[in-house]
């Protein structure tokens, strides 16, 4: 009995260890994870103007109004909305798809591989305030290189590619898809190399097409991988705030300011922190159902 009794503060003792080890994350996680979200939500239950001493509670107003035509904030909330579906709709199929060829292709051997990686991958390491203003120098309608260069090819050298639709949405997910793709072609190539090479060869035997192996073997293989790029790419995009207030500025009008510019301007430009937070806390909770979805769709078995 002494033994026993003796023995159990070192067992309380070792099963405490593993939460001491997390406590400095729980610790971040908490400051910077979840005080922010519940003073988000908070703030989104309040009429907040940083200029007034009195920032009256108004409960469920500011998420009425996102949904009621006659709102002041109605029409601009669902012209960024739709600006963020027609960005995310063009460009998570490309940053999907593109940066898996790469991949693949970056997974042979052959002279020069490790370079090519680098070179991928390079525009990815640049932030988006360089990215942005490089892009808006160079697609400029009158001096910019992209028009100059079309112009010796016998192209029309004065098309508006920050003025005027389609060409607004043809330089934003053009850009991305340039800066991010190396991203995601990294990651498949890490997926691509826990591949088995017996599976591959396996498949040669069996008489298996270079596009049979890519179906049966490649893609299965992927499967967990291709669950976080997609979902990580689809929140990337509907999150898409810099490349639109430095290259399109919004233009032509409002038509490219999406959910997060349009936050941005509402809750520091104009001072309605109430009305930012609603939006924020609607645009997490809609992308939550998307992500959702998403796993359950591309949800991965073990065999």
């Amino acid at each position: 009995m002494a033994a026993a009794s003796k023995a159990a503060p070192g067992v309380a003792h070792g099963r405490a260890t593993p939460y001491l080890f997390l406590l400095p994350y729980l610790l971040v996680f908490g400051v910077f994870g979840l005080l922010p979200i519940g003073l988000g939500v908070w703030l989104s239950l309040h009429q907040w103007d940083f200029s007034l001493p009195n920032k009256p509670f108004t409960g469920l107003d500011n998420y009425r109004e996102l949904f009621q035509p006659d709102s002041l904030v109605y029409g601009d909330w669902w012209e960024s909305v739709r600006a963020t579906a027609i960005f995310t709709v063009a460009s998570v199929p490309l940053l999907v798809v593109l940066p898996l060829g790469i991949a693949v292709l970056l997974n042979r051997e052959f002279p020069g591989r490790t370079f090519f990686r680098a070179v991928y991958f390079a525009p990815y390491v640049l932030g988006v305030a360089v990215i942005g203003l490089l892009w808006r120098f160079l697609l400029d309608a009158n001096l910019g290189f992209v028009n100059a260069l079309m112009g010796t090819l016998g192209l029309p050298s004065d098309t508006p590619w920050l003025t005027a639709t389609p060409y607004v949405w043809i330089s934003l997910v053009g850009v991305t898809v340039w800066w991010t793709c190396g991203f995601n072609a990294v990651i498949y190539l890490a997926g691509l190399q826990d591949i088995p090479a017996e599976l591959y060869e396996a498949a040669k035997v069996d008489g298996a097409s270079a596009w049979a192996r890519f179906r049966h073997v490649t893609l299965p293989g992927l499967r967990p991988v291709l669950l976080f790029v997609i979902t990580t790419t689809i929140l990337a995009s509907a999150n898409m705030f810099g490349q639109s207030y430095l290259i399109t500025q919004g233009a032509p009008g409002t038509e490219t300011r999406t959910v997060v510019t349009y936050i941005v301007s509402l809750g520091l430009g104009s001072n309605d922190a109430g009305r930012a937070a609603a939006m924020s806390v609607t645009l997490t909770l809609m992308l939550a159902l998307v992500s959702i979805a998403n796993f359950r769709l591309f949800r991965y078995q073990e065999d």
